[in-house]
C-alpha cells in the first residue's frame, strides 16, 4: 500500500510537470493555429542555456531563469514576427515545416556546441525530500517542478482574463478579423503568444533538467509528451491542460508501479489511444 500511495505521489508531482511542458504547445495551437513540431527542441533548447549560464555566471539553476526567461521569450516573438507570420495564410503545411526545420537545426546546433554527451543541472535539492512517514516521502524537486508548472497555469489563466494583452490573444483566438477590426494588431500578438509560450518552455526546460539527464536529441521525447496532454486535455484549453498533465503522469507512475518500469510509457500512451477513441476532442475542449 506505501508503494501505491507513493506512486501516486510520484505520478502528482510528474504530472504537474507534463502539465506545464503541454501548455505552451497548446496555447499556439489554439490561437496561432500551428503545431509546433520543435515546441520539445525549445524546451531542450532552455536546458542547454541554463547550463551555459550556471558554467558561464556560476548562477544556480532556478536564478539561471533570470536570463532563461526572457532569451526564450525573445527567441519565440522573432521565429513568429519573421518567419511564421509570413507563411500563415499559405495553409497548414508551410508553418509544420518551418517548425520541424527549427527542430533539426536546434538538435545539431545543440550537437556541434555541447556535443551528444549526457548533461543535468546540478541542484542538491534532487537529492533531498520530505518525509511523510518512514515509507513514504515527497521528493523536493519534484515538488518544486509540480509547483512551477500549476503557477505557470495559474498565471496564464489570470494574464488572459486581466490584461489588455490577454484578452487580445482571446479575442484574436476566437475570431482575428474581428480583433483586427477592433485594433488589435494580429502578428504582434501572435509574436507575444509564441513569446509567452516560449517562456513556459523555458521555465519546464530549466525543471526537467535539474530532474533528468537530457541530450541535444530529447526534444521529441517532451515533443510527444507534450502532444499527449493538448490532446487529453482538449486544444486551447489552459485548466484542461493543468488535469491532462496529473492524468498522464498518474497514467504513466501508477500504471508502472503495477505493471512494472518497463510499461511505464506505454500505459501513458494507451491512455491517449483510449482519449482519441472515445473523445477526440478533449475532455476541456472549445
Amino acid at each position: 500500500m506505501d508503494a501505491i500511495i507513493q506512486s501516486i505521489i510520484q505520478g502528482l508531482l510528474l504530472g504537474g510537470l507534463y502539465a506545464g511542458v503541454g501548455i505552451g504547445m497548446s496555447m499556439i495551437f489554439g490561437i496561432v493555429q500551428i503545431t509546433n513540431l520543435a515546441h520539445g527542441d525549445f524546451l531542450v533548447l532552455a536546458s542547454f542555456v541554463s547550463l551555459f549560464v550556471m558554467g558561464a555566471l556560476g548562477l544556480n539553476p532556478f536564478l539561471s531563469l533570470i536570463i532563461v526567461i526572457p532569451v526564450m521569450f525573445f527567441i519565440g516573438y522573432a521565429v513568429q514576427t519573421t518567419m511564421l507570420n509570413k507563411v500563415l495564410t499559405r495553409g497548414a503545411e508551410p508553418p509544420l515545416l518551418i517548425t520541424f526545420g527549427f527542430s533539426i537545426i536546434i538538435q545539431n546546433l545543440l550537437l556541434y556546441y555541447f556535443t551528444a554527451n549526457a548533461q543535468k543541472l546540478s541542484t542538491p535539492l534532487l537529492l533531498k525530500s520530505i518525509a511523510v512517514t518512514d515509507n513514504i516521502r515527497i521528493p523536493i524537486m519534484y515538488l518544486i517542478s509540480c509547483l512551477a508548472g500549476v503557477v505557470i497555469i495559474l498565471l496564464l489563466s489570470v494574464y488572459m482574463r486581466v490584461t489588455y494583452q490577454g484578452k487580445a490573444i482571446r479575442a484574436t483566438s476566437d475570431d482575428n478579423d474581428a480583433a483586427q477590426l477592433m485594433g488589435v494588431n494580429i502578428k504582434r500578438t501572435y509574436g507575444i503568444a509564441m513569446g509567452i509560450s516560449m517562456m513556459t518552455a523555458g521555465v519546464t526546460g530549466v525543471m526537467i533538467g535539474t530532474l533528468f539527464n537530457f541530450y541535444p536529441s530529447s526534444g521529441s521525447t517532451y515533443l510527444i509528451i507534450a502532444f499527449a496532454v493538448v490532446v487529453i486535455g482538449g486544444i486551447g484549453s489552459i485548466n484542461g491542460t493543468l488535469v491532462a498533465g496529473f492524468i498522464f503522469g498518474l497514467a504513466q507512475v501508477v500504471g508502472g508501479q503495477i505493471l512494472g518500469a518497463t510499461y511505464q510509457q506505454l500505459i501513458g500512451y494507451i491512455v491517449l489511444l483510449i482519449m482519441l477513441i472515445f473523445r477526440p476532442q478533449g475532455l476541456f475542449s472549445k
